[in-house]
């Protein structure tokens, strides 16, 4: 049973599931370079240019392939193409590039009339401070197309508008490439805290996963600085998440494959902040493994290899995640763990930093950095929060010197 899968990503962020989905297919791995960490989990790879969607099918009509995934945002679009043109389960690439594109994800939902944030796209200061005369302070300017944060900024005044836009109209990612860059979206700045909600989707049928309770830092930037999942969390089962998600996913046309969807839970009802079509990052579905028992990875390839979803529970606790960011800039020397001094609550370590990197904090740098992260697994989110305190108290950045 063999399942392509296009790009890793980072060891330190997808490792893990890699490895669940290699326990149960033969993972054929289609990336830009030849396999380091991945050799030993995948059954055969191709270098290929992971932008051309005719090159990825050549390579595939020599496999036999049951399914088509990726966990790489910049990918989403040319792996629902393939799956198209292989005839194997998947989003579509219309409903890919709804998801992709924030401005389409916008337009797609007021037509439909999802609860969302007022959106206005600018392609100049000019036109960036009639959006905002329109929507007024507080908003939020972010890129059309990025992930993870990437030059998203609250502006709080006209005063702080100019920068702010150039901080956005500016702000790249490596692989982008489905759409132009530059546009910025000005938009309404919601109230209220911002979760995160993973699911499958099976020709429609909308299976939850889990919920994420986001924490961010970094004011007036949005870094996520960590997540934690309740097991026994209501709103999972809140009956206007649930209907406000299914308008969203009718909305831009996503029936088949997996989404992390961003909400806000606003006074007045939860409204969509974005669409992901793919499986949630920041280790996420590794804190939703552990708070409820399951696998977001090896349900999302049963998904694309056209198999209905179980995400039945097998228990119920609280999981978390934190990550660990310099005092100031800095180049790392090292990064130092005493695994004697971690927790017992502590399911996961790992330092993130190589040394003679450059950690930049928000806004010159986002999760690039992280000098490490830390998962934790209990009954309740203060004891996690408590243990979280004490494992970073385990991990000590050695600084070459500062930025």
């Amino acid at each position: 049973m063999t399942l392509l899968l296009i790009g890793a990503g980072s060891q330190a962020y997808r490792e893990y599931l890699l490895r669940s989905v290699a326990e149960e297919y033969d993972v054929h791995l289609l990336a830009d370079r030849a396999p380091t960490w991945e050799a030993p989990l995948l059954s055969g790879h191709t270098v290929v240019d992971t932008t051309d969607v005719d090159a990825m099918r050549e390579v595939a009509r020599t496999l036999s392939c049951e399914g088509v995934l990726t966990w790489d945002d910049t990918r989403v679009v040319q792996t629902a193409r393939l799956a198209d043109a292989l005839g194997l389960p998947g989003a579509g690439p219309e409903a890919a590039l709804r998801c992709r594109d924030k401005q389409a994800t916008r337009e797609a939902l007021a037509r439909a009339g999802v609860p969302q944030a007022g959106s206005i796209p600018a392609a100049s200061l000019p036109q960036a401070r009639a959006a905002a005369a329109r929507l007024g302070y507080p908003l939020v300017l972010k890129p059309r197309a990025l992930n993870a944060s990437t030059g998203v900024v609250k502006v709080d005044s006209p005063d702080a508008l100019a920068r702010g836009f150039r901080l956005a109209r500016a702000a790249t990612a490596p692989g982008a490439v489905e759409v132009a860059p530059g546009d910025v979206l000005v938009e309404e700045y919601l109230d209220g805290p911002e979760i995160s909600f993973d699911a499958a989707w099976h020709e429609g049928r909308m299976t939850p996963a889990f919920v994420a309770r986001k924490e961010c830092g970094f004011a007036p930037y949005f870094e996520e600085t960590g997540h934690v999942v309740d097991g026994r969390d209501p709103l999972l089962s809140d009956p206007r998440i649930l209907r406000t998600v299914q308008a969203a996913h009718t909305a831009v046309g996503f029936g088949t494959g997996w989404t992390h969807t961003e909400l806000r839970l606003t006074s007045d009802g939860p409204k969509i902040i974005e669409i992901n079509a793919r499986i949630g990052g920041d280790r996420i579905p590794d804190i939703g493994r552990l708070a409820l028992g399951v696998d977001a990875a090896r349900t999302a390839a049963q998904v694309a290899c056209g198999r209905s979803p179980d995400l039945t529970p097998r228990h119920h606790r609280v999981a978390a995640v934190r990550f660990l960011y310099p005092g100031a800039d800095c180049i790392a020397r090292d990064v130092r763990l005493d695994p004697g001094a971690l927790p017992d609550s502590v399911d996961s370590a790992v330092t993130i930093a190589l040394p003679g990197q450059e950690l930049r904090l928000p806004p010159n740098g986002h999760v690039s950095s992280r000098y490490a992260l830390l998962t934790v697994v209990g009954e309740s989110e203060q004891q996690c929060q408590a243990d979280l305190d004490k494992a970073a108290g385990a991990v000590r950045l050695e600084v070459l010197r500062p930025l």
